[in-house]
């Protein structure tokens, strides 16, 4: 760790840019499907019989199940959104810090 490669790429201005666009991207993307998920705990501690509602007249299927569906399905599709960020935006910022650090 003492490598001065690894002292060039700390010091790096595009190291410190990478790491706060990443972190803050994966701590928005991280509260978008905790705060979805744990509100559907939430309701379904204080209010199941919200959740246990038919989603239509003489249903078996009732309405918390296309909720946690959906919460599911947000999950999967922000993680396609951070892989699009890593590898686009965030990888070209590597790309130019390890390039800039060789020299």
């Amino acid at each position: 760790m003492s490598d001065p490669v690894y002292q060039r790429v700390r010091q790096n201005p595009k190291f410190q840019a990478l790491v706060q666009k990443r972190g803050r991207l994966a701590l928005v993307l991280s509260l978008i499907v905790l705060v979805s998920y744990y509100a559907l705990m939430m309701a379904v501690a204080f209010a199941p019989d919200a959740l246990r509602t038919p989603v239509g007249q003489g249903s078996a299927i009732s309405i918390g199940f296309p909720i946690a569906a959906v919460i599911i399905v947000i999950s999967w599709l922000l993680t396609g959104v951070y892989s699009y960020f890593a590898n686009g935006e965030f990888e070209d910022l590597n790309n130019q810090i390890v390039a800039e650090s060789e020299r």
